[in-house]
């Protein structure tokens, strides 16, 4: 009686997948320390290199992939590319582009919102009556832009009037604003905006809103 050979053990696609992953993370590893290495304006390139290698790693990983599919160390090598293109490139990419938001690199904007509410962009008063909102600039902290931005509001109509208190607030500091409608304004969708500048030097800062007034009769 013959006896069966035992069947060949199938290779473990782990060492591959995670061979792939330490490879993608050693290559974000380089490229992100080279690049903090050679930029020196702290906000120009530094998006590109937030997404750098996520976009060469995932679609570059999906195609290796797709191409080795028939022989499964290989794709498995793929794969932990493509994971290493999320984390932690991905991942690493977003928190850096938030920091930038955050330090005023992707400019600057005017929050527009009710008094402790959040921020909106058409509000609907009647002719003759007005409305209460706080504004804001958003996009720059005191830290990074000390100093403080000088507010001007626009209107598309005179028909309706801004009223800011103060004229000039530091980053991130709530500013009561009032809305008000004449009596006789035409039912209509007008757009106001409140906008705040910061000179430093010779740089100029802006941040701008806007908000769509309904009136009604």
């Amino acid at each position: 009686m013959t006896v069966p050979a035992p069947a060949a053990a199938r290779p473990s696609l782990l060492v591959p997948f995670l061979l792939g992953w330490g490879a993608g993370a050693l290559l974000f590893v380089l490229v992100r320390t080279a690049g903090l290495a050679l930029l020196g304006d702290p906000c120009r390139g530094r998006t590109l290199l937030a997404l750098l290698v996520p976009l060469l790693l995932g679609p570059g990983g999906l195609a290796f992939t797709a191409t080795n599919w028939g022989y499964p160390r290989r794709a498995a090598l793929g794969l932990g590319l493509v994971v290493a293109s999320f984390l932690p490139a991905l991942a690493v990419g977003v928190r850096d582009i938030g920091v930038l938001r955050a330090t005023g690199c992707a400019g600057g904007y005017v929050v527009i919102a009710p008094a402790g509410g959040n921020s909106v962009n058409e509000v609907s008063v009647r002719a003759g009556e007005g409305l209460d909102l706080t504004v804001r600039v958003g996009g720059y902290t005191p830290q990074s832009h000390p100093g403080t931005f000088v507010l001007s509001t626009a209107s598309s109509t005179p028909g309706i009037t801004l009223t800011l208190p103060r004229r000039q607030a530091p980053a991130g500091e709530t500013v009561p604003l009032h809305v008000a409608v004449a009596p006789g304004t035409p039912p209509n969708t007008y757009t106001v905006g409140v906008r705040g500048v910061l000179r430093r030097g010779d740089r100029t800062f802006e941040a701008d809103g806007t908000l769509d007034v309904n009136v009604r009769p």
